[in-house]
């Protein structure tokens, strides 16, 4: 194993130091959630019999379209792939400091979404299971092991960047799929506002790390920012998937342009002084990032033709988006 570097070693320190914000975010996070479990959410109204709720839900999800589908096949997965982001923060923070109470925390919450949308797929069968299942073994074996992990700053530009990724993804495949069945609006939901709430205090972290090391925090911010790989790389079929949600306006280059622009004015990026050439090059390079998102945005949409797909977990039907 690679010894640290000095400069990892005073980015960890710096982590260190801002474990009493983690506890202040800690209890700030907890005071406003609400706290839900998968069995909750999909549990029948009281005195239903559960073989006519089962055949009801199977009658509503029926009407959920393929591109829906899909996008809920690409959320479970990405989240069940949560075990890979549990060890790139504990690689850092350890089990000695307050922090490893907010990533045990953070897992503990993240792992109901994967379990919810799993047993939403189990119990309406809009997806061939069996697929779905090998699709998540064969991600998981796969792993996740992105070239940032070996900085702790940029594990939390990409947390933050990430969260807010995903939040959208799921609150917008909610609204599509939940035309015909509003339960599965309800959960997406919850989801998303859960990861909202991480959002909120990944980013609050980084804002801290710029505020005691912003030469350091910038290069770090530069690296990521440009753009991002979803977690779900690794599985398979991610491209086409990732295609479809984007045809489909669930997430797509315009929203991530979006996200960015809000993290850089959150983070008042523009306006961090003091630093040396290097951290001013990279605020630089940071500025120029949504002019080159939006260019990817238009270059995608105007080379974009009519496609048609076929999916084996979405039973193989074959359908066409523009």
């Amino acid at each position: 194993m690679t010894a640290p570097t000095n400069e990892l070693l005073a980015k960890v320190d710096v982590l260190s130091d801002l474990e009493p914000l983690v506890d202040e975010l800690m209890v700030a996070h907890e005071a406003k959630r609400i706290l839900w479990y998968p069995s909750e959410l999909l549990a029948p109204a009281p005195d239903t019999d559960p073989d006519v709720y089962i055949k009801q839900l199977r009658e509503r999800s029926q009407g959920i379209s393929t591109p829906a589908r899909v996008a809920l096949a690409l959320n479970l997965l990405t989240e069940e792939g949560l075990p890979h982001f549990h060890r790139l923060l504990a690689v850092y923070l350890g089990n000695e400091s307050f922090w490893h109470k907010w990533t045990n925390l953070w897992t503990a919450e993240e792992d109901r979404h994967g379990a919810v949308l799993h047993d939403y797929m189990h119990d309406s069968r809009i997806l061939d299971n069996p697929v779905l299942e090998r699709m998540q073994f064969e991600y998981l074996k796969a792993g996740f092991a992105p070239a940032w992990d070996r900085d702790p700053y940029r594990v939390f530009v990409y947390t933050s960047l990430q969260e807010r990724a995903t939040q959208v993804s799921h609150a917008n495949t909610g609204k599509l799929a939940s035309v015909t069945e509003p339960l599965i609006g309800e959960v997406l939901s919850n989801v998303a506002k859960e990861e909202a709430r991480h959002y909120t205090f990944y980013r609050a972290i980084f804002k801290a790390v710029i505020e005691r090391d912003p030469n350091r925090a910038m290069v770090s911010a530069a690296e990521i920012m440009p753009s991002i790989e979803m977690p779900g790389v690794a599985m398979p079929h991610f491209r086409d998937m990732a295609d479809v949600v984007r045809r489909a306006g669930i997430y797509g280059p315009r929203d991530y342009l979006k996200i960015v622009e809000e993290l850089i004015r959150f983070w008042a990026l523009e306006a961090v002084t003091g630093l040396d050439e290097i951290g001013r090059k990279a605020q630089e390079r940071i500025m120029a990032v949504p002019a080159r998102l939006l260019r990817v945005a238009d270059m995608m949409e105007t080379r974009s033709r009519a496609k048609t797909f076929s999916f084996d977990v979405a039973f193989a039907r074959e359908f066409a988006m523009e």
